[in-house]
């Protein structure tokens, strides 16, 4: 059976876009299901009440960008999920490094580190940063 290089190029190019069009569905698939997930929320949640993380962001407005997937600070497994989100404001941005716990008899998640790194170096410790007015 003879096959034309017409009809190979074509069933080439199918092939390419088939597997680019799956491969950018099941990344945005993956960010979509970290950005839902309950330890990415109580993340975001601790540094937005941080008066003093988002003054130095330049925040609000605060921009969530999307996880790196190939990054080895980002490891969930059942039970503890690990994560290094990319935050900007108007001012500089950095890395939200987060840590967080399943309880198994409740199974819900619980915050057990939050550190922002800002781009400059300064480093602030979301659970044990002391409470503003607002927090109080």
């Amino acid at each position: 059976m003879r096959v034309s290089t017409t009809q190979l190029q074509q069933l080439t190019i199918f092939t390419t876009v088939l597997t680019g069009g799956g491969i950018g569905t099941m990344y945005y698939l993956q960010q979509k299901k970290f950005i839902e997930s309950d330890y990415h929320g109580l993340a975001l949640q601790k540094l937005e009440a941080c008066r003093a993380a988002m003054e130095s962001l330049g925040a609000p407005p605060l921009k969530v960008h999307n996880i790196h997937l190939t990054d080895r600070n980002n490891c969930i497994t059942q039970h503890t999920a690990q994560l290094k989100i990319p935050v900007t404001g108007s001012k500089t941005g950095g890395y939200l490094y987060t840590s967080s716990v399943r309880n198994p008899n409740t199974n819900r998640w619980s915050l057990k580190q939050a550190v922002l790194q800002i781009r400059e170096g300064q480093t602030i410790d979301l659970l044990n940063h002391p409470p503003t007015a607002a927090q109080t």
